[in-house]
Parts: structure tokens; C-alpha cells; sequence
């Protein structure tokens, strides 16, 4: 196989290509201030009246209901004037505790424009006894404060993020070490303090450009090639710095005020340098995985950093050959899990290896609209999907992380953006340290298993993508505990009319994916749930296209809200209550429409109920 000027795959005959494609001129270096966490956007307001409006005794006659529904109908009267004036719409919610009530506004403004609403409401109706913002506060676990986060679109909870920030309320990838199989790395400022050990595996001088074989020294010092240096016709290339980008992604250190955030930022990385000029071969490569896991080589001494994740962003054409499945084998009977990219070629995944072995995870890649990336493999042998970019797409940027700015030798620490299966496949490897932290004792089946039955359903064109998108929370959701039914779970059909409490849509399946429909803009969806003792329901919302804006709410028995998820536009929603009581209790999600599309096609949204 030839490189050429769209693919870079870094191999010769008889070893393995990286599954990367690159986006060249996009090296850049970090910049930019660190972001605020607050939320200074909200589409409510909070009021309270100083009394009912009602006498006593009208209070306790026969026509109490209709005398509030008027009263209610003229307040509203008087709000909706005021919001008018500000370019908006406003329409009662719910009643709070202490007798306030929460009103809801058609669209988001600034927290001070709501709060000169709600003062402008309050002076124009005297029965008011104050108003105010009903500010957004976030959890713990908000965007960090890396002054890249913003670029880092695949983490983002959206309809194509992988919902990261709620997986951080959960794990971190604390005492998880995950083995990348790789170019080896760079002792990068925004990823080196969560480099951990490692080792050089490449025996052949002319592959590993340090002027030695085996050793400790696990930094890539290049894999820049000459003309016809691997094969005759190929150009030059510069250095790739491959297995820097792929640890970015998985651990850089997060919250530090710069660059880009890990998805398992507590977890550490073990580079085991693989890959050099014109590629790796099999050999090292199957080394890597058993040593790397905790298995024994000849000549090498104990790893004393034990992975359990083993990530391998690379691959090259034919069948499984048993070498590697040997290996893939030996890591797996020693706990590790062994996540694969599918592979660039845009061809059935069944003639890519190591993605066609068994025993592995093999990762495809979309983009930004959340279809398949127009180079990544497919096919029945293929799991999970995870973000990849696709530059063809619109995707101008792809997947951003740690990199280093020599073209051949080692320069700078700088960011860069890449696109590819190797860039999907640390997406996945990052959760499966997340799941591994939150739980020590799952098995590499058992991560794989909780893998693909936590994934998201596509929200465009994927075929041959495997089980669906990952999804960093509801994984590790999964991984602590909530029960997955045989086969990934279960799926039913919204039943209409289910607009209230009463007429609920039972779910009596954890792991459930719910197909519904917001069938005009004043739908709005209920689901019922008999939640055991003790356990926690987990409710995630995806809207069916990026325009789409519905919100997720859940109540207890006597319709009390409990939890709460109104994202914008995209966004994927989730929300959770623990029954904390002694005996099974009945809970209700609801999906309420608040903007975006209707009718059957543009409706569309998912609900995945688990407990």
C-alpha cells in the first residue's frame, strides 16, 4: 500500500500502518484566556405572590377552581405583557415550595436580562412579592478550565459529544494506567506529569531512529521518512508525533489553566514506543500488548505499571494473523482490555487487522454531524463509534490534542488537530479507564459488553458502525452498577397519548431505549418507572438532530420534580434521583418540547431509561 497526500500510514511490508489521517497546516499552539464556568444564560423566572387572591370562603366553596383558573389566567395576562415588551413569551411551569411559582420563557437570554424581566414584572403587578432570574447552577465536575476546552468538541455534552463533564461526577481514571501502543510520546507540558513508565519495544535501528533497540527510553524521537526511504514511489514525511496526540486525548492534564483537557484525566499513560520510520512490525507490536498488561517477555524486566487498557490506533490490511491474536489473547487473560482503531481505508473492517482480531474492541469514526467519516472502516466486526472528525463534512478542525511542532526532529510542545480511527479509538480506551476506576473488577468482556450497551443511537447515517456513539456517562453508569439487560438492553415505541402522569408509558426494563416523537410543540411525553430500593435511575434524552430542543424532567410518585436537564439546542440531556427509601418506589421522565422540530421525521428523540 502507498501513502499519499490525503492518508498517513507509516508502515512496510510486513508491519502496520498508523490509522490516522492527518489534517496538514494545522499545528497550532496553545492560546487563549481560561473560561468561566457559570452559566450566565436562563429561560426562567421565579416569582412568588403575596396571597392567593381569593377570600377564605371562596377558597372552600364549589367554584374555588375556576375563581384560581381566572386569577391565573389574569396573571399570566400581565406577565406575558412585560415579557412582549422584551421580545418574549412566557407561560406558567410549575408551583414551588413556599409558595412560588416558575415561570418559563420562550427562548434564553442573559441571567441580567432576565433579571430586569422579572423586576419589570414585579412593578407592574403589586400582588407580586418579589421576582427574580431562576439562575443555572452546574455540577462539580464543570468544563475545565483549559483554555482549549471550547475546541473540543467531542467531549461536549451534545448530540455528538460524548458527555464527559456528567462521566467526571463518576470517575476520573483514578489508578488506571492505559498502555498506548504507538509512536511512544513527548515529554509534552500538558501531558508528561501523567506519563507513567513504559518502554522502547523497536529492535531494528532503521525503524527506531534513536541508534539502539529495546530499552526504557519510551520518547519519540521522529518517524520522518525520505523519499522512496519505505517503498519506491513515496514521498518524504515529516514526523508524526502520532502517540503524543493519542495519550492527549486520553489523559492530558486537565484544569490547569491550559491547552486541552483528558477524558480520564487521573488516569496515567504507559507509552510503549511501537512504531517508528516506515512504520512497526507485528512482532513488537504483539510484545507490547503482553508486556504491557503484565505478561512476561524475554530480555525485558517486569512492567511494574500494569495497564488494563491497551490502545492500539493503528493496522494493516489481510486476516488476524496469530501472532497478534496470541497476544491479544495473554493481555486479555490478564485483565486488559484491548481497544483497536477499525482502520482509514473506507472498506469493511473484516480486512483490517488487528481491528478483525477477536477479543477486541474495534472503534469506527464520525464527525461533527455525527455520520460516518468518509475514510473510517465499517462492517459487522466493528463495535463502537467515537469522534474521529470529517473534514469532508465541514468538520474543519477534527480531533484537537497534545503535539509537538518539530517536522522531523523534536521541537516545541504545540496543539494540533487530527482526524482518523486513531483518534476515535483513544475516545473509547479514556471511557474504558473511567469504567475500569469506577469499578476494578470488571473484565475485559464485561467493559466491552457495558461498552456498546451504553452507546447512544445514531443521530445520522452511520451503517457498519457498530452498537451506536459512545457515551462517556452512561458507560460508567453501566460499569457502577445499573443493570444491562442480555444483548445491550431493550427497545419499545412511545405510545400517544401519554401527556400526562396517569397515562405514563410503563418501562419495565433497565437499559430500556425509548423511540419517541414530539408530535407538535405543545407535546410533552411521560414514562413510568418502578424504581427497586436502593437504586438509581438514570435517564439520558438525545434529540434526533442538532436543532432540536426538548427538555428532560423527572418526578416522583406525588409529582414533585426531582431532577432536571434543559441543554440547548443538540444536547444531549441527562438527569438522575436515587430512591433512597426501603421499599420500591414509582418514578416518571418526561420529555417536554421547548423548540426545534415536530411531526414524525423531525420530532425524533431517544430516551434510554437505566436503573
Amino acid at each position: 500500500m502507498r501513502r499519499n497526500t490525503e492518508w498517513a500510514p507509516l508502515f512496510k511490508q510486513g508491519g502496520v500502518a498508523l490509522a490516522l489521517a492527518m489534517l496538514a497546516g494545522t499545528a497550532v499552539a496553545g492560546s487563549g484566556s481560561s473560561k468561566s464556568n457559570t452559566i450566565d444564560m436562563t429561560n426562567r423566572i421565579i416569582l412568588k405572590y403575596k396571597a392567593t387572591g381569593l377570600s377564605a370562603a371562596q377558597l372552600a366553596g364549589p367554584s374555588a377552581a375556576s375563581l384560581q383558573a381566572g386569577i391565573q389566567a389574569e396573571r399570566q395576562s400581565r406577565l406575558q405583557a412585560v415579557a412582549a415588551r422584551f421580545g418574549g413569551n412566557v407561560t406558567f411551569l410549575r408551583s414551588g415550595g413556599l409558595g412560588t411559582q416558575v415561570w418559563k420563557l420562550d427562548k434564553r437570554m442573559k441571567v441580567k436580562e432576565v433579571a430586569a424581566l422579572a423586576e419589570q414584572m414585579a412593578k407592574a403587578d403589586a400582588n407580586i412579592e418579589y421576582a427574580e432570574a431562576d439562575r443555572v447552577m452546574t455540577a462539580m465536575a464543570a468544563a475545565p478550565n483549559d483554555s482549549r476546552w471550547a475546541d473540543m468538541w467531542a467531549l461536549q455534552t451534545s448530540s455528538v459529544g460524548i458527555n464527559v463533564l456528567n462521566a467526571w461526577d463518576l470517575s476520573t481514571g483514578s489508578g488506571v494506567n492505559v498502555a498506548v501502543i504507538d509512536t511512544g510520546y513527548r515529554p509534552h507540558v500538558d501531558l508528561a506529569a501523567n506519563v507513567v513508565g513504559g518502554y522502547d519495544m523497536i529492535n531494528d535501528t532503521a525503524v527506531s531512529n534513536d541508534g539502539n533497540g529495546r530499552d526504557s527510553d519510551a520518547k519519540d524521537t521522529g518517524d520522518y521518512t525520505a523519499a522512496n526511504q519505505c517503498q519506491q514511489g513515496d514521498p518524504a514525511y515529516g514526523s508524526s508525533w502520532h502517540g503524543t496526540h493519542v495519550a492527549g486525548t486520553i489523559a492530558a492534564v486537565t484544569n490547569n489553566g491550559a491547552g486541552v483537557a483528558g477524558i480520564a484525566p487521573n488516569a496515567k499513560i504507559l507509552p510503549m514506543r511501537v512504531l517508528g520510520q516506515c512504520g512497526g512490525y507485528t512482532s513488537d507490536i504483539a510484545d507490547a500488548m503482553i508486556w504491557a498488561a503484565g505478561g512476561t517477555v524475554s530480555g525485558l524486566p517486569t512492567n511494574p505499571n500494569k495497564a488494563r487498557v491497551l490502545n492500539l490506533s493503528l493496522g494493516g490490511g489481510g486476516a488476524c494473523d496469530t501472532t497478534s491474536q496470541n497476544a491479544i489473547n495473554a493481555a486479555r487473560a490478564n485483565g486488559a482490555v484491548v481497544i483497536v482503531a477499525a482502520g482509514n481505508e473506507n472498506q469493511n473492517v473484516s480486512n483490517s487487522s488487528p481491528a478483525n482480531c477477536s477479543g477486541v474492541v474495534a472503534v469506527a469514526a464520525y464527525g461533527k454531524t455525527g455520520a460516518r467519516a468518509y475514510y473510517s472502516n465499517y462492517g459487522t466486526l466493528v463495535d463502537i463509534a467515537a469522534p474521529g472528525g470529517d473534514q469532508s463534512s465541514g468538520d474543519a478542525n477534527g480531533i484537537l490534542s497534545t503535539l509537538n511542532a518539530g517536522s522531523t526532529t523534536p521541537g516545541a510542545d504545540n496543539y494540533a488537530y487530527y482526524q482518523g480511527t486513531s483518534m476515535a479509538t483513544p475516545h473509547v480506551a479514556a471511557v474504558a479507564a473511567l469504567m475500569i476506576a469506577a469499578k476494578p473488577t470488571l473484565t475485559p468482556d464485561e467493559v466491552e459488553a457495558k461498552l456498546k450497551s451504553s452507546a447512544r443511537p445514531f443521530v445520522a447515517t452511520c451503517s457498519g458502525c457498530g452498537t451506536g456513539m459512545l457515551d462517556a456517562y452512561a458507560a460508567v453508569q453501566a460499569a457502577i452498577g445499573t443493570t444491562q439487560p442480555p444483548g445491550g438492553g431493550t427497545t419499545m415505541n412511545e405510545t400517544e397519548s401519554n401527556n400526562t402522569r396517569t397515562a405514563a408509558n410503563s418501562v419495565a426494563t433497565s437499559g430500556t431505549t425509548v423511540s419517541g416523537n414530539m408530535g407538535s410543540s405543545s407535546d410533552t411525553d411521560y414514562f413510568k418507572v418502578t424504581l427497586p430500593a436502593g437504586k438509581t435511575l438514570a435517564a439520558v434524552m438525545t434529540p434526533g438532530s442538532t436543532t432540536a430542543d426538548y427538555d428532560l424532567y423527572l418526578y416522583n410518585s406525588a409529582g414533585s420534580q426531582v431532577a432536571s436537564s434543559e441543554l440547548g439546542a443538540g444536547k444531549v440531556d441527562s438527569a438522575s434521583v436515587k430512591n433512597n427509601g426501603s421499599a420500591s418506589a414509582t418514578y416518571y421522565a418526561r420529555v417536554y418540547y421547548y423548540a426545534g422540530g415536530t411531526g414524525s421525521t423531525n420530532g425524533k428523540y431517544t430516551l434510554k431509561l437505566t436503573w
